[in-house]
């Protein structure tokens, strides 16, 4: 089989890799094609055409890139055309990926599969109309889009687990252990996030300095100079008698999950992956204009909850702090109720045992690669 794959952003990247080795498992002669990253290249994928070069995000950004995004959309349209995939598998980034999936029904008899469901159950729901007409199999990484998907709008869907239980399994397997006690700090992936968050996060725990180590994690693709000199007007400003209070970890999180206390994480997959290490943590999410943000958030957004840890649990497991509630001192508070010997650190493990169990356990590449590859073989047959 030919295997056509499209991501367009890290996380996609990691993800794909994973379900193309699983892929190659179940499918000898399997060809792989690939608009992705590194990691699906590593695996074996022709990569002819890198995430980087689509991945942007906000109105301004868009509309400065149109150009380069309509060109990419345009030289990935004709390259499927002309390799002829067996199937298009499209994962996750659905700004970019829902029109791709609506050329090829339109042009093309070949198969969309769709591997992490688009998250239309927080915000464009709409989308659902897009995704019945034009994508033949969903897969889902999330329990509580089954009843989204099948409950609410009749579109059937496959659960296969989620990826990060996998990933977060295989590192806990060989991870090292550090000797000082940690505060992790993770502040989000974009330079406004970081900007935003990190200072407040500082300031937060800063009266938990001489005790723990605050260790911030450096996201991929951000270069020092972003986090410095926050941190360095942080320490001056909120604990100048602490000696190396702060340290930069790079090269991903889970190292740092591994072996931390405790964590403020801004809202986003690093919530969950903090869950899977059963690492207590407080939601924080910071945006200017905070009234304003709150109440476009509750007109905008369809979801009780920002954090993937509270909306697979179904109920507030972690304590989230958004916009005009975000401030250093109820994080601080909060902060304190999770360290070991606070009210709350007990509680929030057990419900992560409650998010663990709903999740499912490791094999969600295996179990989605089995289905694609039942799924053409059987529409093979039919043929």
């Amino acid at each position: 089989m030919k295997y056509y794959f499209i991501a367009g952003e890290a996380s996609g990247d990691l993800h794909a890799s994973h379900l193309i080795a699983a892929l190659q498992e179940r499918d000898s002669e399997a060809l792989f094609r690939c608009y992705g990253g590194d990691m699906m290249q590593a695996r074996g994928a022709e990569l002819v055409g890198h995430y980087r070069d689509m991945a942007y995000m906000g109105v301004i950004p868009v509309v400065m890139h149109a150009r380069t995004i309509l060109r990419r959309l345009r030289e990935c349209k004709q390259d499927i055309l002309r390799w002829k995939p067996d199937v298009v598998i499209l994962v996750d980034y659905p700004g970019f990926n829902l029109k791709i999936a609506r050329y090829v029904k339109q042009h093309t008899d070949i198969p969309v599969f769709y591997y992490i469901a688009p998250k239309i159950w927080a915000w464009k729901e709409h989308r659902i109309k897009a995704i019945r007409r034009d994508v033949d199999e969903l897969f889902s990484i999330l329990p509580f889009e089954v009843d989204f998907f099948e409950g609410k709008h009749h579109y059937p869907i496959h659960y296969v687990g989620n990826p990060t239980v996998d990933e977060v399994a295989a590192h806990r397997r060989t991870s090292s252990t550090w000797h000082k006690p940690v505060i992790a700090l993770l502040p989000g992936s974009r330079v406004q996030e970081i900007r935003d968050n990190l200072r407040r996060m500082l300031e937060a725990a800063a009266p938990f300095a001489r005790d723990y180590q605050l260790i911030v994690a450096q996201a991929p693709g951000q270069p020092d100079s972003v986090y410095t000199p926050i941190i360095e007007d942080s320490r001056r400003r909120f604990f100048p008698d602490v000696v190396m209070a702060v340290g930069l970890q790079s090269g991903g999180t889970f190292d740092l999950l591994a072996n931390a206390t405790a964590a403020l994480v801004t809202s986003g997959t690093a919530t969950l992956e903090t869950a899977l290490f059963r690492v207590p943590q407080v939601v924080c999410y910071y945006m200017k204009a905070g009234r304003l943000a709150t109440l476009g958030r509750r007109l905008v957004l369809k979801i009780p909850y920002i954090s993937l840890v509270n909306l697979v649990a179904g109920r507030e497991v972690v304590p989230e702090l958004v916009a005009d509630g975000m401030t250093p001192s109820r994080i601080r508070h909060h902060l304190s109720s999770i360290l070991p010997g606070g009210e709350n650190r007990q509680q929030q493990l057990e419900g992560y045992e409650e998010v663990a169990c709903r999740l499912g356990a490791p094999g969600a590449p295996q179990r989605a690669a089995s289905l694609m590859v039942e799924i053409l073989a059987q529409s093979t047959t039919d043929a």
